[in-house]
């Protein structure tokens, strides 16, 4: 088990376009993502909201202005599942909480973590956009990070930050806070024992369908949901 714990970074809006993603959150909590930019290795580009305590929330969408692959030139899939058919069925009905990221804080290597630990921790991929670079644990062939089968974005994808400033350092102060971090999966068990080793069981509770179906409404879905502090009160992303 790890003796480091992690700390939450980001949450992860998915949608079929920024305009579309950021429309939903500004909708549900009263203000808009702004600026990002694009990632250029995973043909994707994002629009960047502050939440309290150094957490942000990124919409992330499929670039339709970056550079199509030629035919001799292999091209990996995209991060966070997004070109999977079964995302696409998602988001035909809404952007949504698709995903969260959990920082790895020096002095633990995020590289040699991960090459020690490979069955764990997915290959760690140098990413950047703008001045920021940074690595980021990426399954090759672009699904959400899982154990033992067990995944579907409420696994964190792992990054850490090779840049001194945090993208939030740079973002407006919005009055939003992050107040919890909940999950819903049918696997609960065996992803509470991963979260265990990561030391990032802190950041989310995870529940069974049956418990929260009841609770919560969520009729036995895999569900990621987050609930934001806002100035007009609580509101909840999903």
């Amino acid at each position: 088990m790890t003796a480091h714990t992690l700390q939450l970074d980001h949450l992860v809006i998915s949608a079929r376009t920024l305009d579309e993603g950021t429309q939903y959150v500004a909708d549900t909590l009263g203000v808009a993502p702004a600026g990002g930019g694009a990632h250029p290795l995973m043909r994707t580009h994002n629009r960047l909201l502050n939440l309290w305590g150094g957490v942000y929330l990124e919409v992330i969408a499929v670039d339709p202005q970056a550079e199509t692959p030629g035919s001799d030139t292999a091209a990996r899939p995209r991060l966070f599942a997004l070109d999977a058919q079964a995302t696409h069925a998602r988001l035909e009905r809404g952007p949504y909480l698709s995903h969260w990221v959990a920082r790895v804080e020096r002095p633990r290597n995020l590289t040699r973590w991960q090459a020690q630990y490979p069955q764990r921790i997915p290959p760690v991929v140098p990413m950047t956009r703008g001045a920021f670079t940074w690595g980021l644990a990426v399954p090759e062939n672009g699904a959400f990070p899982s154990w033992q089968g067990a995944g579907d974005g409420i696994v964190p994808t792992l990054i850490q930050w090779d840049t001194a400033q945090h993208p939030s350092a740079l973002l407006p102060e919005t009055g939003l806070a992050l107040k919890s971090l909940k999950a819903v999966h049918p696997q609960a068990g065996i992803i509470g024992e991963h979260l265990r080793w990561l030391g990032a069981a802190h950041l989310i509770a995870v529940s069974a369908p049956a418990a929260e179906a009841e609770a919560e409404g969520t009729e036995g879905e895999t569900a990621l949901v987050a609930e934001i502090e806002t100035p007009a009160g609580v509101r909840t992303l999903k």
